[in-house]
């Protein structure tokens, strides 16, 4: 859920994607494992929320997936 209205924010996607942001501001590039990892280390979110977060900031066009197979923030 994006902005969910029935439940904790902090299962939101927009709470659990500043996690992911906060990751690739400290290195750009990232391997998806390793950013979950790192990720994982801050907030324990399952795989399946994570994914979906970076979907949404897919659509944001604030991360992608560049040719390496690499997480990059885009600038």
């Amino acid at each position: 859920m994006l902005l969910p209205d029935n439940v904790h924010p902090e299962q939101s996607i927009y709470f659990n994607g500043s996690f992911i942001l906060q990751e690739l501001q400290k290195e750009s590039k990232q391997n998806l494992l390793d950013l979950y990892q790192n990720v994982k280390e801050q907030r324990n979110m399952t795989f399946s929320v994570f994914i979906l977060c970076l979907d949404w900031l897919f659509l944001l066009n604030v991360s992608l997936l560049n040719d390496s197979g690499e997480i990059e923030l885009c600038s």
